[in-house]
């Protein structure tokens, strides 16, 4: 047992499994979680700068950002809010869901703030809350095959002729229709 598996047995949440259900690294589940713990701090801070300018529309972007920095804070950092009664229970709402659900709620929680109030605080901050969702869309794609795997699916795709080939037809080395061209018309008839 290495020495990650043992620090990942200690952290773990009573009742959850200790095998991994997905192929996702540990540094980019580590890097999807500080990145969304340092964004959500970041987008709260800086969106109160938003609201500073005292127009409407900053505001109502400045406001979006403060409220989008702390749901992510909720979903990814539940230890920071423990004065909030419901939190563990969205944080493991969150955590049961795909990667690819995480992904884009963050990245459309990160939009508002940029239309209604773009500038340097709103860039930052919703530019880390966007990030967070980019990788976790990352983490969605799921593990990168070997290099066996791809050497396999390249020769495959450069033989038509074999079964299965991504470019394979019926009839080896048969012309789709549209390259036949356009019929002639002979106008001396």
């Amino acid at each position: 047992m290495s020495i990650q598996d043992k620090i990942s047995a200690l952290m773990a949440r009573p009742g959850q499994d200790p095998v991994a259900k997905d192929d996702v690294p540990w540094w980019l589940k580590f890097s999807g979680r500080a990145a969304g713990t340092v964004g959500g701090f970041l987008a709260m801070a800086l969106g109160v700068s938003v609201c500073i300018s005292f127009s409407a529309v900053n505001i109502i972007g400045g406001i979006w950002q403060i409220l989008a920095g702390f749901v992510l804070i909720c979903c990814e950092a539940p230890c920071c809010c423990l004065f909030i009664d419901h939190v563990q229970r969205l944080a493991d709402f969150i955590d049961s869901r795909p990667y690819w659900n995480r992904a884009a709620v963050y990245v459309l929680m990160s939009l508002p703030p940029l239309i209604f109030a773009f500038g340097i605080s709103s860039f930052f901050g919703s530019g880390f809350i966007f990030l967070t969702g980019a990788l976790y869309g990352m983490m969605a794609l799921g593990k990168k095959a070997s290099a066996e795997e791809m050497r396999q699916a390249a020769n495959a795709e450069n033989n038509p002729v074999q079964a299965g080939g991504m470019r394979s037809n019926l009839v080896a080395h048969a012309q789709p229709i549209s390259f036949s061209g356009a019929p002639v018309f002979d106008s001396n008839v």
